[in-house]
């Protein structure tokens, strides 16, 4: 918990300092590397400051002033020196970089080799995973607007987290020694990562990937880390690379999901204590459903003038239905690239995307 509270007192007041340099309209007047250097100095050096005044017993307000007055500082200081390249121009550079976008464009070629009946479903697959929706209906982009599940359509952190989530199980089968663990580790960092620059590296996704960085780290290194955490923790990251990333809808929808996840969510999800017929199992997806339309609803309304009515029910189906369909996409996908895929997968993922899709459509019709 100590720990917690000494990284969120720094980032926070830093992400607040790039926030208002942002605000100001100033444009940036240092673009070079030294500049994010000594802005990165700087933060570490509130750091120092916040153990030093720890141990020296001074009272906690004087702490948190003299912390949060510094990482301010710096945030404000980043933000007015910008940056010659920002995250989302990765994709763009490198060979590895060009390998990554040969593997999207292998993969696009793939789903459309694919024999689906329903010619809409290749679209939504391809957007699903690759980010690409140019296949997918007017039609159907509006009834996941009008939803409220474009966040599912839109490649976002929740899609890496479970490509993750399966790369990982996967290569868990490896064994559970501490070389494999270490080389499992950085085996999903890269794995993660080229999927990351071939979609495009968008805010959400980039910062779904450094969280993943984070923890896969922590894990290695034998640490602990919390969500609150690793959220700190790379709004730092993500904003020193990218201070004018704290401009982009993107990036403002998902740290705010994840900040209603990891201080709302534990509240609410306690609300429900019964777990009769799994009762507690659906309040917990309700409850991170409300949290996440706790802190993303009043930046949609802003942007976009709407709010979902039936965000509740359209998450409680979309969000199973994607963890579902995503799985049976890339199962499909890989098969099929080796030619060995049955029939029977083809029409089950067919099958969840029309499941999805229709649902949609009705619940945007209410």
């Amino acid at each position: 918990m100590k720990a917690e509270r000494e990284i969120e007192g720094i980032a926070f007041p830093f992400a607040a300092g790039v926030t208002a340099a942002a605000l100001s309209g100033i444009s940036p007047v240092f673009i070079n590397p030294t500049c994010h250097m000594l802005a990165l100095g700087m933060t570490a050096l509130s750091s120092i400051l916040l153990y030093y005044s720890s141990a020296r017993g001074w009272e906690s307000r004087i702490q948190w002033l003299l912390t949060a007055l510094c990482t301010l500082s710096c945030g404000i200081f980043i933000g007015l020196c910008g940056t010659e390249m920002q995250i989302s121009d990765l994709p763009s550079k490198g060979r590895l970089a060009a390998a990554a976008r040969e593997m999207a464009f292998a993969m696009e070629s793939a789903i459309d080799s694919i024999d689906f009946r329903n010619e809409g479903t290749g679209g939504v697959i391809k957007a699903l995973l690759t980010g690409n929706r140019n296949g997918i209906s007017p039609e159907t982009t509006q009834a996941f607007r009008d939803s409220g599940a474009s966040h599912i359509l839109a490649l976002s952190g929740l899609h890496l987290g479970i490509i993750y989530a399966i790369i990982a199980r996967f290569l868990s089968l490896a064994g559970n020694t501490r070389l494999i663990r270490r080389s499992r580790s950085v085996a999903v960092i890269i794995l993660c990562g080229l999927y990351t620059m071939a979609t495009g590296a968008g805010a959400s996704i980039m910062r779904a990937f450094i969280f993943i960085v984070l923890k896969e780290v922590a894990d290695m290194t034998g640490r602990h880390a919390s969500l609150k955490s690793i959220l700190a923790a790379s709004l730092i990251i993500h904003l020193t690379f990218d201070p004018t990333g704290i401009a982009d809808i993107g990036f403002q929808l998902s740290y705010a999901a994840i900040f209603g996840i990891a201080y709302i969510f534990p509240y609410l999800r306690n609300l429900w204590q019964n777990d009769w017929i799994g009762l507690k199992r659906i309040w917990e997806s309700a409850a991170l459903s409300i949290a996440c339309q706790l802190t993303t609803g009043p930046l949609a309304y802003y942007y976009f003038g709407t709010f979902p009515q039936y965000f509740l029910l359209t998450n409680l189906i979309a969000v199973p239905l994607a963890g579902f369909m995503i799985p049976a996409a890339l199962l499909t996908l890989s098969l099929t690239s080796l030619g060995c895929c049955p029939d029977f997968l083809i029409t089950a993922t067919e099958s969840l995307v029309t499941a999805l899709t229709e649902s949609l459509k009705i619940i945007s019709t209410m």
